[in-house]
């Protein structure tokens, strides 16, 4: 019984136990949420949503994608992996759109990091070159919801700014000791420490990157507050965008928690509870969230038309190798003549015949096996079949 009971933790720490309770954990919260406010607001913000506001989502959809998309393709070319933008454009939609129908919330960015790695033929540096693009959206929001937090009047100001000067020291103190650790490793062990780290420089603070990741993670995360902003403004919210900037950060980075259920759950509760503390009410928050989710589960349809046409192409690739029909029969029992390549070729007569040659003369078989010999001699081995040594033709010998 003890020994079960040890193993119980390293049974519950396994990815598909630790997706199933994120999971659970997003769906609890929902539950709550709409068990504890009016859903009347809800239902309203969602009659709302029409055609135009749909076309809006999926044109700012469009416009993050293709964004997030060169930021990959930046980072790959960066670590050494080549990944054209077309390419990189159609595989990040169908990654936004597993994401959003699959709990978790990040099994479309480990498939394309796979997919990237096996068609790359290096699957260590295909899955770094996702996690990096990621963690450079990661550092701008961060980066960028830090200086709103701090300075813009949001439900969490006094907060941030009380923590700030912690938060600060830490970050310090931990590039510290990173540097320390750094500087007294053994030689022999700095090697796969500075490769990474050397990719990282590479795919994200190069001169040559640098500029592109840093206007492309800007573009991205302003797509993101704009498809806010289009939420609130259908859910009836009555707030300025200089208002909704920080709780759109807030929101954001809610989003970033795993416990959710294709992207639902914590950004609901965190925008129900920012929007009830600035006086905006809880239910107009949850409304904003949801109408959110629903924008940007239409601005990831377009990776449905990818999946669709990668399996049908697939499945067309995989039918090119079918064996061929056998032969059917020829009406009447007269066979069609063979092409040239196939027709049988004259036999040599045997040594010393003479053969009449159709104009009243013979000729020698000696001519006839010169010729043949020379024939022979021009036949690329080792797929000839001519006949070796006398011995009769096996197909061991062909």
């Amino acid at each position: 019984m003890s020994a079960r009971l040890r193993g119980t933790p390293a049974r519950l720490n396994t990815p598909a136990v630790r997706t199933r309770l994120y999971t659970l954990g997003g769906a609890v919260i929902l539950a709550v949420l709409l068990w504890r406010i009016d859903t009347g607001v809800l239902v309203e913000g969602l009659r709302r949503i029409d055609g135009p506001t749909l076309l809006a989502g999926l044109g700012i959809g469009l416009v993050t994608t293709v964004f997030s998309a060169w930021r990959w393709a930046l980072v790959a070319r960066g670590i050494g992996i080549r990944l054209p933008l077309g390419a990189a454009v159609a595989d990040y939609y169908r990654a936004l759109f597993l994401n959003a129908a699959l709990p978790g919330g990040v099994w479309g960015d480990v498939h394309r990091a796979v997919r990237h790695g096996q068609s790359a033929g290096d699957m260590g540096r295909g899955v770094r070159a996702v996690v990096l693009e990621r963690t450079a959206g990661q550092l701008a929001l961060f980066a960028a919801g830090a200086v709103v937090l701090v300075s813009m009047p949001s439900p969490v100001l006094d907060e941030v700014r009380q923590a700030a000067p912690v938060v600060g020291l830490g970050v310090v103190g931990a590039c510290a000791v990173v540097l320390a650790v750094r500087m007294n490793r053994a030689p022999g062990r700095r090697g796969d420490g500075r490769g990474v780290l050397a990719e990282a420089r590479e795919g994200l603070l190069s001169r040559r990157n640098a500029p592109g990741v840093l206007v492309s993670s800007v573009v991205v995360l302003a797509g993101y507050v704009a498809m806010f902003v289009l939420a609130a403004h259908v859910a009836g919210a009555g707030a300025s965008v200089a208002e909704l900037l920080p709780l759109a950060v807030l929101a954001l980075l809610a989003m970033g928690l795993p416990l959710n259920v294709g992207g639902w759950g914590p950004r609901e509760g965190v925008t129900a509870w920012a929007f009830g503390a600035a006086g905006l009410g809880a239910g107009r928050g949850l409304t904003v969230a949801v109408v959110y989710g629903v924008l940007s589960l239409v601005a990831s349809l377009p990776g449905v038309v990818v999946l669709v046409g990668r399996w049908y192409a697939g499945v067309r690739g995989g039918g090119r190798g079918a064996v061929a029909p056998a032969a059917r029969p020829v009406p009447g029992g007269v066979a069609p003549e063979p092409p040239a390549g196939l027709r049988p070729r004259p036999q040599t007569p045997p040594e010393g015949m003479e053969v009449p040659d159709g104009l009243g003369g013979v000729v020698s078989s000696e001519k006839y096996a010169a010729n043949e010999s020379a024939r022979l001699a021009r036949i690329s081995l080792p797929f000839s079949a001519a006949p070796r040594e006398g011995r009769p033709m096996t197909p061991e010998s062909v």
